[in-house]
């Protein structure tokens, strides 16, 4: 399972097809120089090509398990840890006031793209970690930050997110965990916790839980919630891990996929945690560490669409079978190279997506500038479902290339599937995304949404001399999905529901098309980036045209066949 960091293909999109140098011109961001680009994108494929590609398997076969209490990780997992956290690479984007690098969200996004299509079950550690920092960065006071984020940063400790209960899964304000002050700045924190992501190592000295519960006063629902900082082992008067905490691992999940990443069901009995923000605050500090998971999700489903297209590429280049012309290998096919090429399309769309949407980000921390903000809250959801969704399909083509050898485990193909399946799901699933994108999205009118569409529609029309076909077919999509935004923004919230996920799936097939036409007009309107563009403008676009049908059917329809109906 041979995996080759894409490099160059990220630092083309950075330089021609999203705004990075817009990012790289502020003052906050100005040690992105393409120098520190090259390198930290050369230095951390070489740490995914050598260290952690070589893990993808061990980790799949040698799954982490529960051992009388202890969570015994894949072999190797340790030494790849400490490679990504020696290499300073957990703190790419804190802030250096406590030891990170203070580098844009587009460098952290790349590099976790790289480091999910080498080992997606060990890139979730310091995934985690990272949300984490961020989280307590917007949110914890000044004595959590001195103490947590410069070993978090370091690697020193890992840090996890806790959700989810056994009858609270998106449905977050139905929590049972409560939490009761102990009248000295404490709290004993109660209740379990269910899909909790590394929620213990072997390898690593504490492991702290960013845990959501419930106040004695707190009011029912999401308003009531507040978080709290739960540390596996009580930092002692030097900062050091102390006494174990009450609290321990019940479980290890059986699970489809990322084998390696121990998914743990946590209990909490009495255990001390510490505030983190306001009292009954915990889901807006929550959701800063959400948002930007999402789109980290998004980048995993991306870098899975990447491992698992090489290996599909690598099998069809050696593969002979029946009359295939030149080489003689299956790559020949008309078929296999439709699969290949429309998976290769697919993620350079999703990638420049992802890439967008951190720019913006980026931009809306330097600048402050409220487009920029509402751009990179638009783009959120978008990237991360059209990024796992990506993912998931091109893991599918890329087992139908192997044929028969592809439902076969040992040639890995599989995995990569198995893997990439749960990033629709976690971090809010990706008809979730399409709701919020089509109701607190559109709380603006749509003016989000229109800007973007401005934007496609004037570098469609500036594009017309050189590749007017491409150019049309992509101002035309522009132009039909304005229209059906002007019609969505119109109806009530069930109506918009209805059409939601189609509707977040045109609107990626839009910016995907607008992307390929900026990298084959950046490569001067003919090569290979040009014949990928209009691969996508001509034959994957027109897509949009049937979805956009679909939402303007609204709700119409989807309740005509009651449960008994869909049961007979």
């Amino acid at each position: 399972m041979s995996y080759t960091a894409p490099a160059s293909e990220i630092r083309f999109i950075l330089e021609h097809v999203v705004p990075f140098a817009l990012v790289a011109e502020t003052k906050r961001y100005s040690d992105a120089t393409p120098d520190t680009v090259t390198a930290i994108l050369s230095e951390a494929g070489r740490l995914c090509n050598e260290v952690l590609a070589p893990l993808n398997r061990a980790g799949d076969l040698n799954p982490a398990k529960l051992e009388n209490g202890v969570v015994r990780t894949p072999p190797g997992f340790e030494t790849g840890f400490r490679a990504i956290a020696d290499g300073g690479w957990i703190g790419l984007t804190a802030s250096p006031d406590y030891g990170g690098m203070g580098l844009p969200a587009a460098l952290g996004t790349a590099v976790n793209d790289m480091m999910s299509g080498a080992c997606l079950s060990l890139q979730l550690n310091p995934l985690l970690t990272q949300g984490q920092i961020e989280a307590l960065e917007a949110h914890g006071s000044e004595a959590l930050k001195d103490l947590y984020l410069p070993k978090l940063i370091s690697g020193e400790w890992s840090g996890t997110m806790n959700l989810t209960e056994p009858q609270a899964g998106s449905d977050v304000g139905a929590l049972r965990s409560k939490a009761e002050p102990n009248g000295d700045g404490t709290y004993r924190i109660s209740g379990q916790k269910i899909y909790i992501t590394w929620g213990d190592a072997d390898f690593m000295a504490n492991v702290c839980h960013l845990v959501l519960a419930r106040l004695p006063d707190g009011a029912p629902g999401t308003k009531g919630i507040s978080l709290f900082m739960v540390p596996r082992h009580l930092p002692d008067a030097n900062g050091n891990p102390g006494d174990r905490n009450s609290l321990r691992v019940v479980s290890l999940e059986h699970k489809l996929g990322i084998h390696g990443s121990p998914t743990a069901v946590m209990e909490y009995d009495n255990a001390t945690g510490w505030l983190v923000g306001e009292e009954h605050g915990g889901m807006a500090a929550m959701f800063t560490m959400m948002n930007n998971a999402r789109l980290a999700v998004g980048a995993q489903g991306i870098g899975m669409a990447e491992a698992a297209f090489q290996h599909a590429l690598s099998y069809a280049r050696d593969r002979k079978q029946g009359k295939a012309p030149g080489t003689g290998t299956i790559v020949e096919h008309a078929d296999v190279r439709r699969m290949l090429t429309a998976m290769k399309a697919d993620i350079f769309a999703a990638r420049s997506i992802a890439y967008a949407c951190a720019s913006a980000i980026d931009m809306g921390h330097a600048t402050g500038d409220a487009d920029w903000i509402a751009r990179a809250a638009f783009l959120t959801p978008i990237a991360k479902a059209f990024g796992t969704d990506v993912g998931i399909a091109v893991a599918s083509d890329g087992v139908q290339v192997h044929g028969g050898m592809g439902f076969i485990e040992e040639t890995g193909a599989a995995q990569y599937l198995r893997d990439v399946r749960i990033t629709s799901i976690y971090e809010g699933t990706n008809g979730i995304q399409a709701m919020d994108l089509v109701a607190r999205k559109m709380m603006d009118g749509g003016e989000a949404a229109y800007r973007l569409l401005d934007e496609i529609e004037t570098a469609a029309e500036a594009a017309r001399n050189r590749l007017p076909d491409l150019a049309e077919a992509a101002w035309g999509a522009a132009e039909t999905l304005r229209e059906t935004t002007e019609w969505l923004v119109g109806e009530d919230l069930n109506e918009r529901f209805a059409g939601a996920v189609p509707y977040l799936r045109a609107f990626a097939r839009v910016l995907g098309g607008h992307y390929h036409l900026k990298a084959a007009l950046a490569e001067g309107g003919a090569g290979p980036r040009t014949a990928l563009a209009r691969f996508y403008l001509r034959r994957i676009l027109p897509e949009h045209a049937g979805l956009l049908v679909q939402v303007r059917e609204g709700a119409e329809g989807l309740y005509d066949l009651s449960p008994d109906d869909l049961a007979s």
